[in-house]
């Protein structure tokens, strides 16, 4: 028996033309498949094997949102997927179009999706269980449960900056159960994931949240409400003095792995309460948690409305048009990029 969502204008894979005026009505097969521009590879290496190609508009099926991509969020597991280091945990397949965040305008909806209509703005983690159909595009169809509803403070650079690195952040935090007069200890402070950590750290509850960073990015966490303290050799010397007291923390979340994370347990009052995004094996074996962050709508929606009520500030150092990926894939893999980046798509 075929298979039914193997057929690009079947029932369960369906085209929409871009110029029809009804959602939801299955492309004839006289209609011209449109083209977008996107950004992908067929193989996998340094930055220039991201390509500025035409490829045919995606498949809206009954449970995805099309959306027109106006910014897509650059994250470090861009460059690890373009490098080929993810191909043991998920299938690729090629043309391979990188990406998992976007901000966008939805233009077209599955019959089953709730939540959405044309004309929404919508953010959106599109992480799925393969890697082929990424967010470096003008149009994303995105399954409805990776996405949420923009925050209306903020444009689409801000808002594409969020979803991963703001939900990683989110994800972390909870699972070593920060709260109410918690202090906490942030890893890699400064960076996409760890400046949300920080404000969102004060939003759970948190009294008092020291970061690492290097030196040129602590006036940079002071404006956040963090006190800064250096990475490095010496760290758990550094933060038992400027902690005071018994020298211990609550809470740490980590972004740096390394030395940072094997000496992260002697660093708190209770040594199960740490999360690396880094590491597995040696976080789980310390007795704490690894995190691989997971779309979650009512999450993203949380982060979007502490944005829109001035509790989290997305900092993104850097936009790039979506032409230019490999450069910002260049200056990301370079590491030290304060907040975040994201490509703009006109």
């Amino acid at each position: 028996m075929a298979d039914p969502g193997a057929d690009k204008t079947g029932t369960l894979g369906t085209r929409f033309d871009r110029t029809a005026p009804n959602v939801g009505i299955r492309a004839r097969e006289d209609v011209v498949v449109s083209i977008m521009k996107a950004i992908a590879l067929t193989e996998f290496g340094e930055p220039d094997v991201l390509s500025y190609q035409e490829l045919d508009d995606p498949l809206v099926g009954p449970d995805r949102v099309l959306v027109e991509t106006r910014a897509a969020g650059v994250n470090p597991v861009d460059w690890k997927i373009r490098r080929g280091y993810l191909r043991g945990l998920f299938p690729h397949h090629t043309p391979l179009i990188s990406g998992w965040d976007l901000a966008g305008v939805v233009r077209a909806v599955g019959p089953a999706v709730t939540e959405y209509k044309p004309g929404d703005e919508v953010v959106g983690y599109v992480r799925e269980d393969h890697v082929q159909y990424g967010t470096y595009a003008e149009l994303v169809a995105a399954p409805e449960r990776t996405l949420a509803h923009k925050p209306r403070s903020v444009d689409f650079a801000q808002a594409a900056g969020l979803p991963l690195a703001g939900l990683t952040a989110l994800q972390m935090l909870r699972a070593v159960d920060t709260g109410s007069g918690d202090s906490v200890l942030v890893h890699a402070a400064a960076g996409g994931v760890g400046h949300l950590a920080v404000q969102i750290a004060f939003a759970l509850g948190a009294s008092r949240v020291i970061g690492t960073a290097s030196e040129r990015n602590h006036e940079f966490l002071r404006q956040l409400g963090a006190e800064p303290v250096t990475y490095g050799a010496g760290l758990p010397e550094r933060v038992a003095e400027l902690v005071g007291g018994d020298g211990k923390l609550d809470t740490a979340v980590d972004m740096a792995g390394g030395t940072a994370l094997r000496e992260t347990p002697g660093i708190l009052r209770d040594s199960t309460r740490h999360a690396s995004v880094e590491d597995p094996e040696t976080v789980l074996q310390q007795g704490g948690h690894y995190v691989f962050v997971r779309p979650d709508t009512a999450d993203l929606t949380w982060l979007g409305q502490l944005i829109d009520r001035g509790e989290l500030r997305v900092e993104v150092q850097r936009t790039f048009p979506l032409r230019e990926a490999a450069q910002a894939h260049e200056l990301l893999e370079q590491g030290h990029v304060r907040g975040k980046l994201a490509l703009t798509v006109e």
